[in-house]
């Protein structure tokens, strides 16, 4: 119904912004890295899914369309509502998410609060052949494999999933696609 909002940041919270449009204040629930990097008098553009539900009608607003598509795959899976679903990609980068889910490590999953093994497990079951479909849909089958194997590098070397996914996230996207450069700047990271 409502697929994209651009407007003026009014206010920001820890898990939603109000973004002005027209006259309206709309609270857009958002991941944690929007609603950090996102400033009073902003305008923003995000692409949104609106849940509605007997008691809910909330909008969730995402910077890539790929993680408002993952957003609404982890909504039909059994158990995982809207608040879930957004801890999972403000905690995953979208890479890690198809990784995880195309590799079956629930263990990746297991780090975001709120999600155990059987939720994981259920997540990855039921997640393994609609996200083909999808990796074909947003050219997502192109991920390579290499940050997951600078996540792993990451993990043996102490480091939580969580800090891993961040550290990851600073790699600049005109780094080579070789796991010695890559981990070498997610371990500057840690540095400063």
């Amino acid at each position: 119904m409502i697929s994209t909002i651009k407007g003026e940041v009014t206010s920001r919270h820890d898990n939603y912004l109000i973004i002005q449009i027209g006259g309206i204040g709309l609270k857009v629930f958002s991941t944690k890295q929007v609603c950090t990097e996102a400033k009073t008098g902003d305008f923003v553009n995000l692409f949104t899914s609106l849940v509605v539900r007997e008691e809910l009608l909330a909008l969730y607003g995402f910077e890539i369309s790929e993680q408002c598509d993952l957003f609404n795959l982890l909504l039909s899976v059994s158990g995982i509502g809207p608040k879930t679903a957004l801890s999972i990609i403000s905690t995953l980068s979208v890479e890690s998410i198809v990784n995880a889910i195309m590799n079956k490590r629930e263990e990746i999953f297991c780090q975001v609060p709120g999600i155990g093994e059987k939720s994981a497990q259920r997540m990855i079951l039921f997640m393994h052949d609609k996200i083909g479909h999808m990796l074909a849909a947003t050219q997502l089958s192109e991920l390579k494999d290499v940050n997951s194997e600078v996540m792993d590098a990451l993990l043996t070397l102490g480091y939580s999933i969580v800090e891993a996914q961040i550290a990851i996230q600073t790699i600049p996207k005109d780094t080579p696609d070789e796991v010695d450069a890559r981990l070498r700047i997610a371990l500057q990271y840690f540095s400063t």
